[in-house]
């Protein structure tokens, strides 16, 4: 009987055994409960639909939130007069004009920070209900290599969901209506 438990207990056994327990021991360390998708998902691929970028500082509920929704030199054929934001009935929070800005701006990356470099004067109005905002510019967004952003300041809504803001551009020229830029998705946890 001693000699079957000594075979039990060789060398080798034990030599495996330590080397892959540190392994089993490090996995929950490596695990993560926050899954942040790569992808977006758009219901219709085949509409005009047209993603534009944004940054957000925080996506947790009910937290303070700077939100910015970028125009890059790629998203403007011309010069802006009036840029128009659908904003969805679903994002309850409570927007003011004074929270609201539009800004000549830098955006971040893996070693910068995204940050406004000049603010632009405009008016900014808001509908009624908090579905529509409209900003026009002093003097028009011109069409040249600068990214421009019109940035909130928020709350954010308590309920946690996907938030798709829609905006619309009126160019310089003799056509009154506004033309689709593209559409942000935010995302609150």
């Amino acid at each position: 009987m001693k000699h079957e438990d000594k075979k039990f207990f060789n060398k080798s056994k034990i030599f495996k055994f330590l080397l892959i327990s540190p392994f089993f021991i490090s996995i929950p360390f490596f695990s993560n409960n926050e899954v942040n998708a790569g992808i977006e998902f758009q219901w219709d691929q085949d509409s005009g639909y047209r993603r534009l970028k944004w940054f957000q500082k925080e996506d947790k509920r009910r937290a303070r939130n700077t939100i910015f929704f970028f125009l890059r030199p790629s998203d403007r054929k011309a010069g802006l007069l009036k840029i128009t934001m659908n904003i969805p009935k679903t994002f309850k929070s409570t927007l003011k004009e004074e929270k609201i800005s539009l800004c000549k701006v830098r955006i971040g990356g893996f070693d910068t920070r995204t940050k406004c470099i000049e603010d632009i004067p405009a008016d900014i109005v808001i509908d009624e209900d908090n579905t529509s905002l409209d900003i026009f510019p002093y003097s028009p967004i011109p069409a040249n290599k600068k990214s421009y952003a019109v940035v909130f300041k928020v709350f954010n809504p308590r309920r946690s969901g996907l938030y798709q803001f829609h905006s619309f551009g009126q160019y310089i020229g003799d056509n009154p209506v506004s033309s689709y830029l593209g559409s942000s998705t935010i995302v609150i946890d």
